[in-house]
């Protein structure tokens, strides 16, 4: 065999190699985990009385309603993206009053890497949300991780649970 064919595999195999070394090092960031809400009802999407009581709330009761998924310029109800998250979507909330486009930007490049429907549509969403003791909030059911900077590398590691314990995951969602 050739010397150079001898280093074929090893020349295929370098750039997957590099590929797996450029994931981030999840364990650098707190992804918060709560327990399971005691209740998962839906309410009328009038209400406000929704959540687990975290702020921003990963689960329980919630609207029969789901927001599209897409960027959101005005705040919605928390009780309605409560269900996406029940759904398996993520959720990327944003408290900047004073705007913060590049925040804004970041959020909306790393939604385009969460899970797609059976629909093609991305399955994660971005809103406002003046709630939120942190510039930033990444969201999916029971999981979370606050900052106020908008890392990609922790929003892709919390990508990593989508679907992990929605109680329905996978379920498309509205552009």
């Amino acid at each position: 065999m050739s010397p150079l064919r001898r280093a074929l595999p090893a020349f295929l195999l370098a750039p997957l190699l590099a590929c797996s070394s450029s994931e981030p090092d999840c364990s650098r960031y707190e992804i918060q985990h709560a327990p399971p809400p005691e209740s998962t009802r839906h309410l009328t999407c009038s209400s406000t009385a929704c959540g687990d009581g975290l702020n921003p709330p990963t689960s329980g009761e919630h609207c029969s309603d789901t927001l599209r998924c897409r960027v959101h310029d005005t705040e919605p109800n928390r009780c309605v993206w409560l269900h996406n998250l029940e759904h398996g979507h993520a959720v990327f909330l944003y408290n900047c009053p004073e705007g913060c486009p590049e925040l804004v930007s970041t959020l909306e490049s790393v939604r385009q890497e969460a899970k797609v429907g059976s629909n093609g549509v991305v399955r994660a969403l971005v809103a406002p949300d003046s709630r939120i003791p942190h510039r930033v909030a990444a969201l999916l059911w029971r999981r979370s991780w606050v900052s106020d900077e908008a890392d990609p590398d922790a929003l892709r590691c919390l990508l990593r649970f989508q679907d992990d314990e929605a109680p329905e995951p996978g379920l498309a969602c509205l552009p």
